[in-house]
């Protein structure tokens, strides 16, 4: 969400709440409504400004799902069976839906539908951007110049947030520490991270890759973040209060986010008002590349 939001400042960008994405794991409709709100709350509360971005439900657009059909007739089915996320559930023996192996087409069309230039993203998901190309050159071959091949912004280094467990954070592995949850249990769960069995006065010459350490580094000042880590590497500084530290400024680096979260919480008219405003505005682009492409492809 950081870079994200911070892009906002460099030049035009566009942020969608991928309800359609979900729709690969989650079949439960009002279990699907709660998070799409959640999300919407989530990403304005952070900073978002809709006044100077375009925040919408992908589902408000439905030119995408139009133009993933144009894309995905022209797809190899070679390349959708490369994608990282299909071939991880087969090998864990899940079995695939059509939305999980057509996920890269849908993609496509969310990055193509806006004569996108530029995408950030990370390097685990440098795939998809390259499958974006791929569709969008096989499309410009096919029937002339009509889709704008985007380029990838991956910043080298970008984070990836440790979860409890230290492995990538992510909901699906069940290690998450919540930006927005309560007080008690997220000090609960940050006080139970497991540390080694070392005693504090040792000193800890791999403090660096400390989980603790890894996670202040993301919410406390540099300086504060390097203080803790020298203490721990030379010694006499106990993993009891270097947690209590890390619990503490977690709170405080989303303190203006929880109050601003609250406030919205209380005028979800003005956040549905937000996403159709968004949704306007991303249509008034969609339409004119949809046009473009049908145009090319001979169906008007």
């Amino acid at each position: 969400m950081r870079p994200a939001i911070e892009a906002q400042t460099v030049g035009d960008c566009y942020y969608f709440i991928a309800n359609y994405h979900s729709m690969t794991v989650v079949t439960d409709a009002a279990e699907r409504r709660r998070h799409t709100l959640g999300i919407a709350l989530d990403w304005l509360a952070c900073g978002l400004d809709p006044t100077i971005s375009v925040f919408w439900r992908q589902s408000d657009v439905p030119e995408v799902t139009e133009l993933t059909w144009l894309l995905g007739s022209l797809t190899p089915m070679g390349l959708l069976e490369r994608a990282h996320s299909y071939k991880d559930k087969t090998a864990k023996n899940i079995s695939p839906n059509f939305g999980l192996f057509a996920y890269p087409v849908l993609m496509a069309a969310d990055i193509l539908l806006y004569d996108t230039d530029r995408v950030p993203v990370g390097k685990d998901q440098k795939q998809h951007l390259e499958m974006t190309r791929d569709i969008a050159i096989k499309f410009n071959e096919s029937y002339g110049p009509t889709l704008v091949v985007p380029e990838p912004i991956i910043g080298e280094e970008v984070a990836i947030v440790p979860g409890l467990d230290g492995q990538k954070m992510s909901k699906s592995y069940g290690n998450t520490i919540e930006i927005f949850g309560d007080e008690k249990v997220l000090r609960k769960k940050i006080m139970g991270i497991v540390m080694d069995s070392r005693s504090p006065g040792e000193p800890k010459p791999d403090a660096d890759q400390n989980l603790a350490i890894q996670l202040l580094r993301l919410v406390a000042p540099k300086e504060v973040a390097t203080d803790f880590e020298t203490r721990l590497r030379a010694g006499g500084l106990g993993y009891g209060d270097l947690k209590k530290a890390l619990f503490e400024h977690y709170w405080n680096y989303f303190a203006s986010a929880r109050t601003r979260r609250t406030e919205l919480l209380s005028n979800l008219d003005h956040v549905e008002a937000v996403l159709r405003d968004g949704a306007i505005r991303a249509r008034a682009v969609a339409s004119v590349v949809l046009k473009r492409a049908r145009l090319a492809s001979g169906i008007e």
